[in-house]
């Protein structure tokens, strides 16, 4: 698997529902590709800053917020 095709399945990859057709070799190219753990990893903390947040019909409200707690996650995994 190359670095593109594992970014098309990070999603269902997330989501534990990653076809059984593609599991081993996502697992290994992610043994092997220190990029695309990293982005993997971004990608996991921004679902998870977005799911945290309030739910509502205003966005712009809620910028600031957003961005404050994605760099929190980023801070803490560095850590």
């Amino acid at each position: 698997m190359n670095c593109p095709e594992a970014i098309d399945l990070m999603g269902d990859a997330i989501d534990a529902c990653l076809p059984s057709t593609f599991q081993a070799s996502f697992d290994d190219h992610m043994a092997e590709c220190s990029s695309c753990r990293t982005y993997l990893e971004h990608l996991r903390l921004t679902r998870q800053a977005l799911q945290s947040l309030p739910r509502g019909t205003e966005t712009s409200s809620h910028r600031k917020e957003l961005i404050q707690k994605f760099s929190e996650e980023f801070d803490r995994t560095r850590d």
